[in-house]
């Protein structure tokens, strides 16, 4: 029997996202996944090995790389009309669900155990769940500041409203990666050069 598991993952670099926005790079939903997965590895190790935290970073990158995976069956659908009104927002989530159970018929039986909590979030691990969510609105934030660092004012707003998201996590780990590490989205890659040098 034929399993159409990997076929279906390999067409999210076909979802555009961020399309109701003018874009000076686009992004698909594969590589945003990439990003997230980056991301929450990163906030995941920062929280461990700089706070003393209690976290898995690989756990928290896996789920980060299956966090958007309905969306090979819903589409990515922009987060004003998502978040537009609270039913809009119920039934996106209703057929969110309906998505993750059809992908997780695509798995084969033997696969199963492994990916449930992965595609669906039953018996996902809270903790690493979390530093994914996290790192969700960093990437948002740091595709924000790459558009307008290229001139795109079309991302002001969703920057502000990213900026405020991360300051409601109200996660040091967050505050720890823009000090040190979402500085270098505002520039080019010669300036990132030319401060590689000042370092030697």
């Amino acid at each position: 029997m034929a399993h159409h598991f990997l076929a279906y993952l390999y067409r999210l670099r076909n979802i555009e996202r961020w399309s109701l926005m003018r874009n000076t790079t686009s992004e698909n939903v594969a590589e945003h996944s990439y990003h997230v997965a980056l991301l929450a590895h990163l906030l995941g190790t920062v929280a461990r090995d700089v706070f003393g935290r209690s976290v898995d970073p690989d756990k928290a990158a896996a789920y980060a790389l299956f966090h958007d995976a309905t969306e090979v069956f819903t589409g990515d659908i922009p987060t004003p009309v998502k978040h537009h009104n609270p039913r809009i927002l119920a039934n996106f989530r209703e057929i969110e669900s309906l998505a993750a159970d059809r992908l997780l018929g695509t798995v084969p039986d033997e696969l199963s155990g492994v990916y449930r909590p992965l595609l669906t979030g039953n018996g996902a691990d809270p903790e690493a769940v979390k530093y994914v969510k996290a790192a969700d609105v960093l990437d948002a934030y740091l595709k924000c500041l790459s558009e307008m660092s290229m001139g795109n004012r079309e991302f002001a707003t969703a920057r502000r409203q990213s900026e405020e998201k991360l300051r409601q996590l109200g996660m040091p780990e967050i505050d720890w990666v823009l000090e040190r590490l979402a500085p270098g989205f505002e520039k080019t890659i010669d300036e990132l050069s030319e401060d590689e040098k000042e370092d030697e």
